[in-house]
């Protein structure tokens, strides 16, 4: 079956590592916008007007609302110009937190864009989706395909190299899966503070109870959005006599003013991985993704 790797021109760079690290062809996918905000798409056609048999989007959904509605209309047209298999590639998977109504009537957006994604792609590969009460990821995207990989072991060995005695910290219980991972692999000290969140901007953090003072950290976690809960736990490590705070996070999501709200806090280096662009990234997801991809081509 013949393949092609499309891409938007805001994430060329991370598609193209992708596509040369599982020797696919790839193509853009040209993007308009309209005065009054609408998009027009056009898909790159052969010489006969047709799309191949197998397509491979790589769209991540940081700024979901508008790149969800890229991929309902890049996927209706895609088949009707001859695709017949269509792979997502989203290494940031939006609308996954909410998997339940906490209060009557709210919307359970994991379950409605769970649901599209299926209805619109044969299979799908994401990094470090933000599940809480779901098990696996086919349980919110239901796909015999879907597709689950970690930022943490790439983290990891950057961290191994710049902070090779270094203690992980992560800022909440939550992140203890990608802390485990992490520490594991390399024999790193690791502790998880305990957070309790009052608001999107107010939290209170509990360091775990182990020896620090002296110590290098580093604080690991799965995003960073708005930055207060890295940035309290690091003015609280400071205090307890910690010698240097970094910070290295799959997702650098990094809203409005996070990254100077963490930086003022203390935190001296930030890594990310290529997920998200963004001036921080450090580590180049494509092997892995290349890994995830290559039993999903026919």
């Amino acid at each position: 079956m013949q393949s092609l790797l499309l891409y938007f021109d805001d994430e060329r760079a991370a598609a193209l590592r992708l596509a040369a690290a599982c020797g696919l062809e790839a193509a853009a996918i040209e993007r308009h916008r309209f005065p009054d905000d609408e998009l027009r798409l056009r898909l790159p056609l052969d010489s006969a007007a047709r799309l191949p048999e197998q397509l491979v989007i790589y769209r991540g959904l940081d700024h979901p609302n508008e790149r969800l509605v890229e991929l309902l209309l890049l996927a209706g047209e895609a088949r009707a110009l001859g695709a017949r298999r269509l792979l997502l590639v989203s290494p940031y998977l939006a609308y996954m937190r909410q998997d339940i109504a906490f209060n009557p009537g709210e919307v359970v957006s994991q379950r409605i864009i769970g649901r599209f994604l299926a209805e619109h792609f044969d299979g799908l590969i994401t990094v470090d989706p933000h599940l809480h009460r779901v098990a696996s990821l086919n349980e919110a995207v239901p796909l015999a395909d879907a597709v689950t990989l970690s930022g943490a072991p790439a983290l990891a060995e950057l961290i191994a190299r710049q902070r090779p005695q270094a203690v992980l910290i992560g800022p909440d219980a939550e992140s203890v899966q990608w802390i485990e991972v992490a520490a594991g692999s390399h024999g790193f000290a690791h502790g998880v503070c305990q957070k309790v969140r009052h608001g999107d901007r107010d939290v209170t953090i509990e360091l775990p109870d182990m020896p620090l003072a002296g110590r290098q950290v580093v604080l690991l976690d799965d995003i960073a959005s708005s930055g207060h809960t890295l940035a309290q736990a690091c003015r609280q490590l400071l205090a307890a006599g910690v010698r240097s705070v970094d910070v290295a996070v799959t997702h650098a999501l990094f809203a409005g003013d996070a990254l100077e709200t963490i930086r003022a806090a203390g935190v001296e280096q930030v890594w990310s991985t290529d997920c998200i662009a963004h001036p921080s990234n450090a580590v180049y997801m494509a092997p892995y993704l290349a890994a995830a991809l290559k039993p999903l081509l026919r």
